[in-house]
């Protein structure tokens, strides 16, 4: 079969090395694309956001089946078009896809279907918005509606700090359009998990839990990012979690969108903090995570290809889904100055000397070569480096050993990647009277 990768990041590539491994595909597409996944995959130069220009181009090469990996093709609807041409795709239509789309929509899903998230106040009027603040209990959050790159969660200690994201937010438009309304929420405490899960809409299989590290800077400092690195399995995620979430959030969640006349297919993340109060949402996406995938896809057993048609066709209660055991640990090597302003065209190095380790991954996720095959930076999150092991321990010290063979000008990466979830599973294995170390699975 013919399939098409829509999508140019790391979290691109990672599906496309599983994707490699199924005997049912024979030639592999990706648009845009980058620098590494041009390795493995014909790379097309379609933006992903131009969806008709994409659906048209799947139509005139014969394309038997497309993934939609990013979260802006997904909510314009690239779905539904490639439908609209006979063509099976994996991601949600642009309806479901406003679970992530709209931060409003997903709230007030929540609220309505009595899935446990943090208590808020929804605002389209700025001078509203920033009255409200003024008076809220501190810390709070505030959140653009729209999609904002990862970048439109702003986490305020002080109202003044609020009332400066409520006017980035909704007077400077800092997000564009995505900022036309925001979310003021409390601000939850408690470990933070990310899980993956394929659902065919009635069928839901979690994929091996995750830490993800947002700030820019060792000890969670500095500027809220993308994601700087993950780890998996999050020691925290105890199969008692996993069983709440299932019972309390995952399936009602696939309720709830089945009830609103839009059944979630595809890859549904679950941002979740673990509270006092129990799990509860922190957000939503409509697609695989970036870096979450570098982590969880490396550690797939199954056929990633026979698991994602299964999704398509609705029979995902029929499909073999398996995990290694062990764990992995992906750390980010981003450009300097990232998540603000970096400069490209950087000269790489090291990146062949990283592959070479035992059981070490590569993903490119801001890369291009040049006219004569060098590899440059292109992004701000530039590569993904992935080690799987037998323990977590094992995993993050490889992962931080293969990052420093890679270099370029102003490269920068966190040294602490899976710091806290060892800290956390020690504490863990004394409280359990060293039960033993913590591996991978489901959940």
């Amino acid at each position: 079969m013919q399939v098409l990768v829509v999508g140019g990041g790391g979290r691109e590539h990672a599906i496309l090395q599983r994707l490699a491994l199924s005997p049912q595909i024979g030639r592999l597409y990706c648009a845009p694309g980058n620098g590494g996944i041009e390795g493995i995959a014909t790379c097309v130069p379609i933006p992903a956001r131009e969806v008709e220009t994409l659906a048209d181009w799947a139509l005139a090469n014969g394309m038997d089946y497309v993934v939609v990996a990013p979260d802006d093709p997904l909510c314009l609807g690239l779905t539904d078009l490639l439908a609209a041409r006979g063509i099976p795709a994996f991601g949600p239509t642009k309806a479901a896809a406003r679970i992530e789309g709209s931060k409003v929509f997903a709230k007030k899903l929540m609220q309505h279907y009595q899935i446990p998230t943090a208590a808020c106040e929804i605002f389209s009027d700025a001078a509203l918005a920033l009255r409200y603040v003024r008076i809220a209990p501190c810390p709070m959050v505030v959140k653009a509606d729209g999609l904002a790159l990862g970048k439109g969660v702003i986490l305020c200690q002080t109202r003044d700090e609020a009332e400066e994201a409520v006017r980035a937010i909704m007077v400077d438009k800092r997000f564009g359009d995505s900022g036309s309304r925001v979310i003021v929420e409390e601000m939850l405490s408690g470990p933070e998990v990310s899980v993956l899960a394929f659902t065919d809409g009635v069928t839901l299989r979690p994929m091996v839990s995750g830490m993800d590290h947002k700030r820019a800077l060792d000890g969670d400092r500095g500027l809220n990012t993308g994601g700087m690195g993950v780890i998996a399995p999050n020691p925290c995620y105890t199969p008692e979690i996993a069983e709440t979430c299932m019972r309390t959030i995952f399936m009602p969640t696939l309720a709830a969108m089945r009830a609103e006349g839009c059944p979630f297919q595809g890859c549904l993340y679950f941002g979740l903090m673990l509270t006092a109060e129990g799990p509860k949402v922190i957000e939503y996406n409509c697609r695989f995570g970036d870096p979450e995938a570098q982590a969880v896809l490396p550690l797939l057993q199954s056929d990633l290809f026979a698991l994602l048609r299964h999704v398509t066709a609705g029979t995902l209660d029929r499909a073999d889904v398996r995990f290694a055991e062990g764990a992995s640990c992906c750390v980010v090597v981003a450009s300097g100055g990232y998540p603000e302003a970096y400069g490209t065209g950087k000269p790489i190095t090291g990146v062949a000397e990283a592959e070479a380790l035992p059981d070490t991954y590569v993903f490119h996720a801001g890369t291009r070569r040049a006219a004569d095959g060098a590899l440059l930076t292109s992004g701000g999150r530039v590569l993904g480096v992935t080690a799987v092991a037998d323990t977590l321990a094992q995993a993050t010290a490889n992962a931080a050993r293969a990052a420093r063979l890679i270099a370029f000008e102003g490269a920068h990466m966190r040294g602490d990647i899976g710091a806290n979830a060892l800290a956390l599973q020690s504490a863990m294995a004394a409280d359990a009277g060293g039960a033993g170390t913590l591996r991978g699975g489901q959940g």
